[in-house]
């Protein structure tokens, strides 16, 4: 099965992403609106997961050793 955006509809990707969210347990509040909302790029045909998932790592890395930026959920 391909999950790109040209391969997909709208819905189909809307389930791809709900399928995909059903299988984290978040132990804090709000972390799984946060992860819902970075894939709604992808929901509406705009970026391919891919692109998404390398964004999300990228803020991660520095100069290959990894540092937190922005918001975490903190378990």
């Amino acid at each position: 099965m391909s999950y790109l955006i040209k391969d997909t509809t709208k819905e189909e990707r809307e389930q791809i992403v709900k399928e995909s969210l059903g299988n984290i347990e978040a132990s804090c509040d709000g972390c799984m609106s946060g992860l819902a909302e970075m894939y709604q790029d992808y929901i509406d045909g705009k970026k391919e997961l891919r692109e998404i998932n390398m964004e999300f790592n990228a803020r991660y890395v520095k100069d290959g050793d990894l540092e937190m930026r922005g918001p975490s959920c903190v378990m």
